[in-house]
């Protein structure tokens, strides 16, 4: 069967009078007989389900995957922040909606708790920042700086106002950007770098970020004005947009049971 990313065997159920399967080995030729499947592949017979090893076929291990949506209230954009597994085994996962495209989850981030699998989604997202990126929550602004110190470019400090309150957002690993003054709505941010430290002592004048613009860029001027995006994987803040399409991986070579898939998912409130 020749599918939109490549070809696959295509299997009908009796039982269910559909089409329940699409297997990536692809045959020759395939019988059924004396309760047994029977294909052929390169001149030579294979006997199917003979064995322990799941998902290997004429000696090529394949992966279990499954694909589904979330699609609850589809009028109402959402974040998608959790996943729950009934399964007896973690899945990794990718997950994707209207709005965002880079959700992911490792089998490794899995937790077992009362017998299902939880993790919550990751935002893998690009460094520097996609330009749909820049729409979503996880970027914040602060306010434009008072000076900046680039003597160390590793150490680059960038002094605000004391009347400025840089917030509690902000923390280490987050990436800063910038946008040179005068600020017009048709600018474009750049990456100025990764945030090192967070000073703020106001009693002592102190209203610091400290970035290391190593793989970045110091910023032209005095008074830029400067925002970051958070830590993408660390802390995601979910999937944003109307519905999640998810796929699910399995790499297991054993047998693996998977009951049900479900999301724990908030209404966005821009």
């Amino acid at each position: 069967m020749a599918g939109l990313t490549g070809e696959y065997t295509l299997t009908y159920s009796e039982s269910s009078k559909g089409f329940p399967s699409f297997y990536s080995y692809i045959p020759e030729m395939m019988v059924g007989m004396n309760n047994y499947l029977y294909s052929f592949k390169g001149g030579n017979i294979w006997r199917h389900n003979t064995n322990e090893l799941r998902n290997n076929y004429y000696n090529t291990q394949y992966s279990s995957q499954i694909t589904s949506i979330f699609n609850e209230q589809p009028l109402e954009n959402k974040l998608f922040k959790t996943i729950n597994l009934e399964s007896d085994a973690a899945w990794s996962g990718t997950f994707s909606s209207n709005v965002q495209t880079t959700g992911t989850i490792d089998a490794s981030w899995f937790e077992k708790k009362e017998g299902a699998w939880f993790a919550f989604m990751r935002n893998s997202g690009t460094t520097p920042a996609a330009s749909e990126e820049y729409v979503l929550r996880s970027l914040n602004g602060i306010a434009a700086s008072s000076s900046v110190d680039s003597t160390a470019p590793a150490a680059v400090e960038i002094n605000f106002p004391l009347t400025t309150s840089i917030g509690s957002i902000l923390s280490i690993g987050d990436t800063l950007y910038f946008i040179a003054s005068p600020v017009a709505p048709s600018s474009t941010p750049t990456i100025c770098g990764t945030v090192t430290a967070v000073n703020i002592d106001l009693p002592n004048s102190v209203n610091q970020i400290v970035v290391d613009t190593t793989a970045g860029n110091i910023p032209p001027g005095a008074a830029d004005y400067f925002m970051f995006v958070k830590n993408q994987i660390a802390e995601s803040h979910g999937i944003l947009g109307h519905y999640c399409e998810f796929v699910l991986t399995n790499d297991s070579t054993e047998a693996t049971e998977l009951f049900a898939v479900e999301s724990e998912v908030m209404k966005s409130f821009p």
